[in-house]
């Protein structure tokens, strides 16, 4: 008998990554998930990926035609030459004769359509094989013993032939069947879950592998043409490196004086404020000022479309097209009714991984929050995912719309804490205008400015101007203005003539 030493490629990368490589070879196991979660799409990806490997694969049906499997397999731009499928119920096996005899529970061991599935494993000597399903099997079985017994010859016979088996079940004897999982050698667990508004979403567990260090937990997976991508929870403490410290610009020197030196790699900033107070603007800048410098920059844009951002770019003196078009700047647009929390973590981690980005936007938290299943997921998931971007050394901008224009102003959640260093935005009255504020209310790597300082966007993109020594109650959005001070917008105004 072949050694089982060796992994088996499930023809799916990030499934092949969360167990440590592959299938534990000349193994059973079983793939559970209710109809619809993508059982038999995976294994179509797992018999495809045997014969690209020169491995013979077997596709054994009780529920669905090979007629319906070559179909399945078209819709995936798939062909099923070289893979033999075999239907155990055929035109035949429904007639009343034969209705009594294929698959007959007492004699199954025995029966005609068992022998002729072991004859043909015996011509064939496939390496892979799939069963489909086994809820059949669990009907006609009518005992919980005799559907073990069954299995377990199943799990013998192909067994002592060397091969890799997937056996499929719709779940349909409910969550309390726990004979396939003590027999097999590990178990997948596929989900759905449907949502109010927006996409599925479908998720993947391995309950067990035995002998494997695999991830554990929910891994989010979509099922499109071409079949199964699956994204790996992402395990910041997996992708620690050396990293460089030396503080970067932000393009904006009284910004930069503002933040105590710059932007330092390897943390995460977070701009909040309300809408229209500048955070997208400033965001853009310190872009394109890393982008000026030689880094790439991935811009993700939840909220607003790419060409208002480019429109409202050019206008203050920060095109992104010509680094757009050098590859230096990459503008993401995503609909979070579409993305899961994965999939996004999955993006990012590929453009510092592959890209070689240096600096991540998220703008913005908002709508991200939207296309989690719940609050907690956010924090966790997020802080996993800025974890692992700071290990990397990349700097990082998050963008969180507050509710409110002046006076009291809140989030949806409290995400503060996440961040390294954070920005506040504000409006204030003065003069009769409508003024903007900023100032930092923390930052765990540098001695930042304790001072508010007025801001405002020009055509020339971020202005930070003074500290607002004679002003009070600018966060309260109602300042009393209690000296001389000029402000940004006084140069603006034209003296009269005598």
């Amino acid at each position: 008998m072949p050694s089982s030493s060796s992994l088996t490629s499930t023809g799916i990368p990030g499934l092949d990554d969360i167990l440590g490589g592959g299938l534990p070879a000349q193994h059973l196991y079983l793939v559970e998930g209710t109809p619809g979660t993508g059982k038999t799409t995976l294994a179509l990806q797992f018999l495809q990926a045997g014969r690209a490997a020169g491995e013979r694969g077997l596709y054994v049906t009780l529920s669905e035609t090979s007629e319906e499997l070559t179909q399945v397999a078209a819709s995936h731009g798939w062909s099923l030459d070289g893979i033999e499928v075999y239907d155990l119920v055929s035109d035949e096996g429904l007639s009343e004769e034969a209705e009594q005899t294929v698959l007959h529970p007492s004699e199954f061991e025995l029966g005609e359509t068992t022998r002729d599935v072991m004859r043909l494993v015996n011509e064939q000597k496939p390496q892979r094989v799939v069963f489909d399903s086994l809820s059949e099997m669990r009907l006609l079985a009518q005992s919980a013993l005799r559907y073990r017994r069954q299995i377990l010859a199943l799990k013998r016979f192909f067994a002592q032939r060397g091969c890799t088996v997937l056996m499929l079940d719709d779940r349909s004897g409910g969550d309390g069947d726990q004979h396939l999982h003590s027999i097999a050698h590990g178990v997948l667990h596929l989900e759905q879950n449907t949502n109010d508004y927006g996409a599925d979403k479908r998720r993947l567990r391995v309950v067990k592998l035995r002998g494997v260090k695999f991830r554990s937990g929910e891994h989010d997976f979509n099922l499109d043409r071409g079949g199964l991508q699956v994204f790996p929870r992402l395990v910041a403490s997996e992708h620690e490196q050396k990293i460089d410290e030396r503080l970067v610009s932000t393009g904006t020197a009284a910004l930069d004086a503002l933040l105590g030196g710059g932007l330092t790699p390897g943390s995460s900033l977070l701009l909040a404020g309300p809408a229209g107070v500048g955070k997208t603007t400033t965001a853009i800048s310190c872009a394109v000022a890393a982008a000026r410098r030689g880094s790439k920059v991935a811009y993700y844009l939840f909220d607003e479309g790419l060409g208002t951002l480019r429109q409202r770019s050019r206008a203050l003196g920060l095109d992104v097209e010509p680094y757009m078009s050098s590859g230096h700047i990459s503008i993401r647009t995503l609909d979070p009714a579409e993305v899961s929390p994965g999939q996004f973590a999955h993006s990012v981690r590929m453009a510092v991984e592959q890209d070689g980005v240096q600096m991540v936007v998220i703008d913005s938290l908002n709508a991200y929050l939207h296309a989690m299943p719940g609050g907690k997921y956010l924090v966790l998931q997020m802080h996993e995912l800025l974890a692992y971007l700071n290990l990397r050394g990349i700097t990082t901008l998050l963008i969180l719309s507050l509710h409110g224009t002046v006076g009291e102003v809140r989030a949806d959640v409290d995400l503060s804490y996440l961040s390294d260093a954070m920005l506040n935005f504000r409006y204030f009255e003065a003069r009769g205008n409508l003024l903007k504020a900023i100032s930092v209310i923390k930052s765990r790597t540098n001695a930042h400015e304790q001072s508010i300082r007025e801001f405002r966007l020009g055509p020339h993109g971020v202005e930070v101007g003074k500290a607002l020594s004679d002003f009070q109650g600018v966060l309260s959005g109602a300042a009393r203005y209690t000296g001389t001070q000029p402000l940004l917008g006084d140069s603006d105004i034209a003296t009269p003539t005598p």
